[in-house]
């Protein structure tokens, strides 16, 4: 501030220092945003016409200008309404105008008065107003001074922590003896909400302000506080990460110095030489380098170099370019798939051939194949055999109540944690473009919230379009091509249509007895003896001893269960050899109840002799093929059909139509017409707490129901598959495969097929065939002679 100007303020407030007479109608202005105190110096810098006008007329009369706060900020001209009804007498010390019509005041409080009357409002306004007088305080008492003290304390606590603190505000604080003027002089400095300072201006007592005052210099002195903790830590981290940085810095200077190779450089340098030794294809390549370019701009340490460094590591370690070399002789690899399994000829085949046509077509597109059957029949190790003979990698992974469609696809790399799917997990861990790749349990997908999984899947078994398969972590596209995918399912039916459509589903039925015969003695009891620590001279199991275990002890299409008793034996004899017995141990029929106990499964239990209402119908689960009873009963009734067992939708209409059936051929039954006036008829599948369904059972029930209302006896050798319709047509079912070799565990000789059935014989090995006699029929006429004839393998 130049010399001449604290002269003449000097001089303002000498004149201020003389007792005038301060009139009581004054001009008004409006503040928008702040609120002016006794004794407080506030320069304005004054641009609304209506405050411009009031402020010319205040100098131009006795410089006395009543100052209050509107309501709004926000608004241009307030009403009367709109500004509040307190406010400040103040004395314009000086005035200057600008060059843009603006005026500079620099204003001082003088007392505060409340407006009584509005008397001029078109170009500014004139108010008549009534002072408001403090009331004189006597000597101060012990609160007042305790009050003021703290209030002192406080604000140079609070100038302390904002670094504004000099030497000369304690004394000037020191110096205020008066409650209501050191109450203006700390309130004037507060950083206070409008509402707040409003507050504290219209309280008139000054003890009363002076308590208001120490509550907000008491809140003001925490958040002060508070502000200026976390600004001393953020200056610390800020040093912190400078000392790290000048450090890190000094390292890279000594290592130059020493000759040695930075190791961010050298990161680069071995990111560069990996990029390149990938050999990926362009798009790859580019997205790489440009990764690439962004992780050597950014500090070693940040959250986003380690997101870039792991994306780089997967595109630096996926097999873009690696790949296997075929192994394609043909009669070796029959060799190896017959070594490692017994029967499946249709897979062998079908490997085989995949095999011949890459010989003649090396750039053939890998197969996608799908192995249907029951558990235990030999899917997956069949897949490892088919790696093993044309000697590629092997990759399984099980998609089993998988629900997330990222398990497939990948995550998005702006999730934290985020990979790739399992798809390029498994290239990336074998190494290699061209694997066999195993997805067990297909038919147990999930879906939920999160996606489909199985639409997912879609793309990369298409052929025509997993040559560009894209996951969402890369976001690139990778070519699946080469991959042999092998699925393995127990079931179709919950495979989604669109994705079944694109797999080559091949049906691995079960095996004969003979099969599981060989299967353990080349296979399974070699693998237990080992896995038990015995040695082949330890044990021996007779082949009749075999074939009673795969008789009475297990009852499945594979051979799980068959191993799991193999086992047990084992281990039996492992204990008696650690307890110190010596000797082979020979198992036969005649001892084998002391290893195994009494037997699980006898499969004529239930059919010992033929019965009247009892018929044998064949069922095929996921499980393979059984046996499924079915009896009727007549009762006392009015004509009613009862259904037990837990029997589904589709059998129980098969029942009612094969009672139809009945009803309308009564009389070519030789049955008394009138015989359901006085009966009920009740038709039962055992096996109740397990649901039952499918068409196949028609056949069955009409038979049973026929042999209860005539009386006669169903042949216990016979067994049926077939829908019945009301007029007694047999219609085909499927699975007949899979039912003749349940059949053939249940001790059935005689199997009744419908006749369009006959071209599914070819696919039933002829062992199989030459044991059962399958008879093909069209209509229930047909069936009645066979399942009545005492022995129908005759006829």
């Amino acid at each position: 501030m130049a010399e001449t100007d604290k002269d003449d303020l000097i001089t303002l407030l000498e004149e201020e220092e003389v007792e005038e007479e301060i009139p009581s109608v004054l001009p008004l202005m409006a503040l928008r945003d702040v609120v002016i105190f006794n004794d407080m110096l506030l320069p304005l810098f004054v641009g609304r016409e209506r405050s411009v006008r009031a402020v010319e007329e205040a100098v131009n009369k006795d410089r006395y200008l009543f100052i209050v706060t509107q309501k709004d900020a926000g608004l241009e001209n307030p009403k009367e309404d709109e500004i509040y009804e307190i406010g400040t007498v103040s004395r314009i010390l000086r005035m200057l105008k600008l060059p843009d019509g603006r005026l500079k005041a620099l204003v001082q409080g003088i007392t505060k008065a409340k407006i009584v009357k509005f008397l001029r409002k078109k170009s500014f306004y004139r108010v008549r107003v009534e002072f408001l007088e403090e009331k004189p305080i006597g000597k101060l008492t012990l609160e007042m001074e305790a009050l003021m003290r703290n209030i002192r304390d406080y604000s140079e606590k609070i100038l302390a922590l904002r670094g504004e603190m000099t030497g000369e505000v304690g004394p000037i604080l020191e110096s205020i003896d008066d409650p209501g003027k050191l109450a203006d002089l700390v309130a004037s400095n507060l950083r206070l909400k409008l509402d707040e300072a409003q507050g504290l201006l219209e309280t008139i007592d000054p003890i009363e302000r002076l308590r208001k005052v120490n509550d907000l210099l008491s809140k003001e002195v925490e958040l002060s506080s508070m502000q200026a903790k976390i600004q001393s830590d953020v200056k610390d981290e800020i040093s912190k990460s400078q000392r790290d940085y000048f450090l890190r810095e000094q390292m890279r200077a000594i290592h130059r110095e020493l000759g040695e190779k930075d190791e961010k450089l050298q990161e680069i340098e071995n990111y560069r030489k990996a990029i390149k030794k990938a050999r990926m294809p362009n798009d790859a390549l580019k997205e790489a380098s440009k990764q690439l370019r962004r992780l050597e701009q950014m500090h070693p340490d940040s959250a986003e170099s380690s997101v870039v460094r792991t994306y780089i590591d997967w595109l630096v370690e996926m097999p873009w370019s690696k790949s296997t070399k075929d192994y394609i002789d043909i009669k070796k690899a029959k060799e190896i798939l017959d070594k490692d399994h017994y029967g499946l000829h249709k897979v062998k085949d079908r490997i085989l051939e995949y095999l011949s046509v890459r010989k003649l077509n090396p750039k053939m597109k890998g197969p996608i194949l799908c192995f249907v059957g029951p558990p235990g029949v030999g899917k997956t190790s069949m897949g490892q055999a088919i790696a093993k003979a044309i000697k590629r990698k092997f990759i399984r992974i099980s998609l089993g109540g998988i629900r997330d469609e990222a398990e497939i696809r990948g995550h998005r790399r702006t999730y934290i944690g985020a990979l790739p799917g399992r798809i390029l997990q498994g290239l990336k861990q074998c190494g290699s473009n061209n694997p066999v790749f195993m997805m067990d349990e297909i038919d147990k997908l999930g879906i939920d919230f999160r996606g489909d999984p199985s639409s997912a899947l879609l793309e990369a078994l298409d052929p025509e379009q997993n040559y560009a398969f894209s996951d969402h972590y890369l976001n690139l596209p990778f070519d699946l091509s080469n991959v042999m995918f092998i699925l393995t399912a127990n079931i179709t039916d919950t495979i989604p249509s669109a994705l079944l459509d694109r797999m080559e589903v091949i049906h691995l039925s079960g095996y004969t007895e003979e099969e599981k015969l060989t299967i353990a003695e080349r296979f399974l009891l070699p693998r237990q003896i080992s896995e038990n620590g015995l040695k082949p001279k330890n044990i021996h199991i007779s082949q009749g001893a075999l074939q009673l275990i795969i008789r009475e002890y297990t009852s499945e299409s594979g051979l799980r269960n068959l191993e799991r008793e193999l086992g047990s034996i084992c281990r039996k004899v492992a204990r008696k050899i650690a307890e110190g017995e010596k000797g082979s141990f020979r198992i036969t029929r005649n001892n084998l109840y002391g290893y195994l106990g009494v037997p699980k499964y006898i499969p004529e239990m239930d059919q010992e002799e033929s019965q009247v209402g009892l018929s044998t119908g064949l069922a095929w689960t996921y499980e393979g093929g059984e046996v499924l009873y079915v009896e009727a009963a007549l009762i006392g009734g009015k004509g009613e059909l009862i259904l037990t067992g837990q029997i589904g939708e589709v059998m129980q209409e098969s029942a009612r139509a094969a009672l139809s059936y009945a009803r309308s051929n009564l009389s070519a039954l030789g049955v008394d017409e009138n015989i359901f006036e006085n009966l009920d008829l009740h038709i039962h599948v055992p096996a109740g707490a397990i649901p039952k369904d499918g068409p196949s059972a028609g056949v069955a029930m009409a038979t049973a129901l026929i042999s209860a209302l005539s009386n006669k006896p169903v042949n216990n050798l016979v067994a049926m598959t077939g829908e019945i319709t009301l007029r007694g047509r047999i219609l085909p079912v499927g699975g007949l495969k899979e039912k003749a070799l349940g059949a053939l565990r249940g001790g059935i000789r005689v199997v009744i097929i419908p006749d369009k059935n006959k071209k599914d014989l070819t696919e039933i090995p002829k062992n199989i065939r030459r044991k059962l006699k399958f008879i093909p029929v069209t209509h229930m006429d047909q069936v009645l002679p066979i399942v009545f004839d005492e022995d129908p393998t005759k006829s």
